[in-house]
């Protein structure tokens, strides 16, 4: 793991202690959530826990559950580190790790997702799918366990966003709101989207259909995409369609959201 993501515990005990000194309502539920606890990975188990609760799995069950696959996969502690630090570098509105960790419900669906993930090829998908069920009340997230999503991912704002069984999510990839990668039809199968390493999918947009999103490519606010989209390309519009090439090697790390002049190659507004 490298320096910088093993440091990220070390700052939101920083972070949490600084918020602590300057807003005494939270002095007892920074204790709880951070400061009082041993590790990233018990803070994370713990907070995740008290959110996702219910009369069936209560907290201490859900702790005990996220801590236990924490524990034993050191691949996802690292990942789960990679996506808060990706929130923090493309999100304007984290300031540091603090406020995703504890307050940003894409951070935490994004992370209750990956041990309904691991259930699922644990070959515990009862568990699993529950766990989806909590996950969707919560946060208003709907993530399949079987789908397969890269890392430093970015699902900003969160709300609406639905992630189908088949889909596969390459890494360092953001989507905003409302994103629905989702298929067709009622055949079963692969029948869901796969987006490509560095993409920026904007609010509102619907990928539909076992088709591939190229790398860099950038779809459009509120889009509907139907079809393959190249590599590096811009595509908008219901149905989406190309209006040029996209300059950015990875314009999920930028989110600039909107279609650049010299982005745009025939582009028709009417489309």
């Amino acid at each position: 793991m490298t320096e910088h993501l093993e440091s990220i515990w070390s700052s939101l005990r920083e972070e949490a202690d600084e918020a602590s000194n300057n807003e005494r309502l939270l002095v007892a539920y920074l204790q709880e959530t951070i400061l009082g606890q041993r590790s990233f990975e018990a803070a994370l188990s713990y907070t995740l826990a008290s959110k996702l609760k219910d009369e069936i799995l209560p907290s201490i069950t859900l702790r005990d559950l996220f801590l236990e696959i924490l524990e034993s996969e050191e691949r996802l502690r690292e990942v789960i580190r990679v996506d808060l630090h990706a929130v923090r570098e493309r999100d304007p509105a984290a300031a540091g790790y603090l406020s995703p960790f504890l307050f940003f419900k894409g951070f935490s669906a994004l992370s209750a997702y990956r041990f309904a993930n691991h259930l699922w090829y644990d070959n515990r998908r009862p568990l699993a799918l529950y766990l989806q069920s909590l996950i969707s009340r919560t946060f208003g997230v709907d993530i399949h366990p079987a789908a397969t999503v890269g890392s430093g991912i970015l699902i900003d704002h969160a709300t609406g966003v639905v992630i189908g069984e088949t889909a596969v999510v390459g890494d360092n990839v953001s989507l905003l709101h409302n994103v629905t990668l989702g298929g067709t039809g009622k055949d079963r199968g692969d029948r869901h989207p796969k987006v490509g390493n560095g993409v920026l999918i904007a609010a509102g947009a619907k990928v539909l259909g076992n088709i591939r999103i190229g790398e860099g490519a950038k779809i459009g606010a509120g889009s509907v995409v139907l079809r393959d989209v190249k590599p590096h390309s811009t595509v908008v519009g219901v149905p989406a369609k190309v209006v040029g090439a996209c300059h950015e090697s990875a314009p999920a790390l930028g989110m600039n959201q909107q279609i650049d002049q010299d982005e745009v190659v025939g582009f028709d507004p009417g489309i």
